[in-house]
């Protein structure tokens, strides 16, 4: 992943995980807690793809897992969120740019469904049985209607940014020598109006004509 990549995506998981463990979770809403982590995650994997969504739901599922208050072991939630970045990079869109909303909405309920199971499902297996105590249901429910109410103020914005940072300047010139002389020519020429390279010719051939015409100027000033 780019530098741009990694520096963004990790601001906008710290600052999700902060307000989900010191505003969201003290909310005592029925059922599941709004994840805004697992929205920050969708919408950085629907922009940077699968792979760049595995490695995201993993960096932001292991910092999860160690936050207080957790107490469930550590990597339950790294593996549920990676699985979940990685599926959700498969339906990113042309550009990263959205033509509608239905899709990302259609994601970001599978995505809190399909989380919820994982997650109760990989407790499970290492015998933790709080969901059956809870309702596996209720949680799945609740989580699907909380996530898909806080989505539109979350995922657009989140896709928003990391598109702004895509198209940075600055990440183009990244790619090598070549790159960055090409920019640079670029933005010298869309600054001065003038073509580098192919122009030679063309301005060696006005600067003649400037001297030849200051010097029919001077011998009409001489025959006088």
């Amino acid at each position: 992943m780019r530098i741009n990549r990694v520096v963004l995506s990790s601001a906008l998981i710290v600052v999700a995980l902060v307000v989900q463990v010191s505003v969201l979770a003290r909310l005592q809403l029925p059922g599941a807690v709004p994840d805004l982590v697992l929205l920050t995650v969708l919408g950085l994997a629907l922009v940077y793809g699968h792979l760049g969504g595995a490695f995201i739901g993993f960096g932001a599922g292991l910092l999860s897992d160690f936050a207080p208050p957790a107490d469930h072991a550590a990597g339950r939630y790294a593996l549920v969120l990676c699985l979940v970045g990685y599926a959700a990079g498969l339906a990113k869109p042309d550009h990263g740019r959205l033509r509608s909303a239905t899709g990302p909405m259609v994601v970001v309920v599978c995505a809190a469904i399909g989380s919820t199971l994982l997650y109760a499902g990989v407790g499970a297996l290492v015998g933790d049985t709080a969901a059956r105590h809870v309702g596996l249901v209720n949680l799945l429910f609740t989580a699907a209607v909380y996530d898909l109410l806080l989505a539109p103020f979350t995922v657009p914005l989140i896709m928003a940014l990391a598109r702004r940072a895509e198209n940075d300047p600055l990440a183009e010139t990244s790619g090598g020598p070549a790159k960055s002389s090409s920019f640079a020519t670029g933005w010298l020429s869309g600054g001065t109006g003038l073509r580098i390279g192919n122009q030679r010719g063309g301005l060696r051939v006005k600067a003649a004509r400037n001297r030849a015409a200051r010097a029919g100027r001077i011998k009409g000033v001489k025959r006088l």
